[in-house]
């Protein structure tokens, strides 16, 4: 495996994992019945929120990103030996997270205030404001570390997250308006850190081994 494959399977990982969270479609999906929209809005509005959602993360990835490939040409050891340590370090705080909490807090639940559902375009607004800050933290340390390939490593992750968080959104409540019941999505409600640090974890410790 070489290090951009390793790049690209981890950012693969936790893209999947973030546009499964439960709150990040299912509100959507009651959110569209309340307000009666048809599936083309409904799908153009997540497709714009989820944009605005992606962006804000990757500006910040990128800005981290930077410094990584600014620190790499001059101090190996910080991207070679730091950086891994940090996704590994991150990961064990998200499984203690984990362990002390039975209920599930994510930093960027989606809550729209009744008194405002007044028109899907405020309804719209309001949302991808909501989406866009709050961006999708837990991925920007892995910006870090791909910044040892340089702006490939950077671009790959960002086009691989933009992909995934939007298109996984779209499928998601597509098939939530479609009345999909057995979409298995209580134990990623309650294990969503675990498993986030599981895969920090585990791409921290490749990440001493690949080059």
């Amino acid at each position: 495996m070489t290090g951009l494959s390793q790049i690209i399977i981890g950012a693969f990982l936790l893209s999947i994992v973030h546009a499964s969270i439960p709150n990040h479609w299912i509100p959507l999906v009651a959110l569209s019945k309340s307000e009666k929209w048809n599936e083309k809005v409904t799908l153009g509005i997540i497709a714009i929120a989820g944009f605005a959602h992606t962006i804000s993360t990757i500006i910040i990835g990128i800005i981290v990103g930077f410094f990584g490939y600014k620190l790499s040409g001059s101090y190996s050891f910080i991207i070679e030996v730091i950086a891994p340590g940090i996704l590994i370090l991150l990961g064990i705080i998200y499984l203690i997270l984990s362990i002390r909490s039975n209920k599930h807090h994510h930093h960027h639940d989606i809550h729209i205030d009744a008194d405002k559902k007044k028109n899907t375009s405020a309804i719209n607004l309001a949302l991808t404001t909501s989406m866009f800050f709050f961006p999708f933290l837990e991925i920007e340390a892995y910006f870090f570390v791909a910044s040892k390939l340089g702006w490939e490593g950077i671009i790959t992750v960002s086009v691989i997250y933009t992909i995934i968080t939007i298109t996984g959104m779209l499928l998601l409540v597509w098939l939530g308006m479609k009345g999909v019941k057995k979409i298995k999505s209580h134990f990623l409600e309650h294990h969503e850190k675990t498993i986030t640090g599981i895969i920090l974890v585990i791409l921290g410790i490749t990440g001493y081994f690949i080059k």
